[in-house]
């Protein structure tokens, strides 16, 4: 019966979830998706012109040139294959086409299944602190056990930011104080996780890109202590981008890739941006998946990546989760 409740509570979560991500979409959707209606069903035939439209329109719309000129590209392949004349035929293949450069793989959350080590990094002001607490959230929900490491020490108030989230979760943090060492408060949260039989150990970090060797020596200093008081731990190493930020969130990216082993994207505040298709541009540039999406402030408000859930709100096409 339990386990009925639960699952329900889930189904409307993501319902609810669902709504919001149509509606935080709205703004990518009138930039972009509209000006694509209106090239499918203003064009009479495929041609030169045609693609070169598609491709001004996918670009405007922040999925950047490189995934542009991949989908494009996918696109005529699929019109060759399938001898297709009209335009407005085509819209279903680049909605299909976008849906494959988001694919996660089956594996995308392995760490829920493992005794796990995430790493979080993001600059100041993305959404940090406040992912964490929603993540460690969502994994008590499911009846795991969590355990927050404070090793931002360096943001004033980070400290306290993120143990108002872990009561709010209902999980416990290991601190110490502001200007301490990361590396110790990392090697007390390990301990912490091993002796209490933890399923997921989350570390927040500071997010100090303005000074890269110092960022770089700390999360050297991080990854020495959790690979030799931790060896059979799975790891995760986590960015949070801001989804605001366009294809500055692509420079951060890069960024922060020369410092650290990014596994996976935590996209914030997709509710309300015009740029919703970074989210594309990220998963296929790099080949980090987005693993993550937040479109508002709740505690619910940041769940599991679902491509085929993003690009069916990105077109405002009514999936599975809408239905139930």
């Amino acid at each position: 019966m339990t386990e009925i409740i639960r699952y329900d509570k889930r189904i409307r979560i993501m319902a609810g979830f669902f709504k919001k991500l149509i509606s935080g979409l709205t703004k990518t959707r009138d930039n972009v998706v509209s000006g694509l209606n209106s090239i499918f069903h203003g064009f009479s035939k495929i041609d030169d012109d045609f693609y070169e439209e598609l491709e001004e329109m996918l670009i405007m719309g922040d999925i950047g040139v490189a995934t542009t000129e991949k989908i494009i590209d996918d696109l005529k392949a699929k019109v060759r294959e399938l001898k297709i004349k009209e335009p407005l035929e085509c819209k279903q293949l680049l909605i299909d086409s976008i849906k494959e450069q988001m694919n996660l793989g089956e594996n995308a959350y392995e760490y829920e299944n493992r005794k796990s080590v995430l790493l979080v990094i993001g600059v100041n002001g993305v959404g940090k602190t406040t992912s964490i607490g929603k993540i460690a959230a969502g994994l008590k929900a499911q009846g795991k056990k969590v355990i927050l490491a404070a090793a931002d020490t360096f943001r004033a108030a980070a400290i306290e930011q993120l143990t108002e989230w872990a009561d709010r979760a209902g999980v416990d943090i290991i601190a110490q104080h502001e200007g301490s060492d990361p590396g110790a408060v990392i090697y007390d949260a390990i301990q912490a996780s091993k002796a209490r039989n933890a399923d997921v150990l989350i570390c927040d970090t500071a997010g100090r890109l303005h000074n890269k060797k110092n960022l770089m020596d700390e999360l050297k200093k991080i990854d020495r202590i959790i690979e030799k008081e931790y060896p059979d731990a799975y790891r995760e190493n986590l960015i949070v981008l801001d989804g605001t930020t366009g294809q500055n969130a692509l420079s951060q990216l890069k960024e922060f890739r020369e410092v650290a082993d990014i596994s996976g994207i935590i996209l914030t505040k997709m509710d309300g941006t015009a740029k919703g298709g970074i989210a594309v541009a990220i998963q296929s540039e790099y080949g980090v998946p987005v693993k993550y999406i937040g479109v508002g402030e709740h505690i619910d408000d940041l769940q599991k990546f679902d491509s085929d859930e993003f690009v069916n709100a990105l077109f405002d096409i009514k999936g599975d989760t809408e239905n139930d």
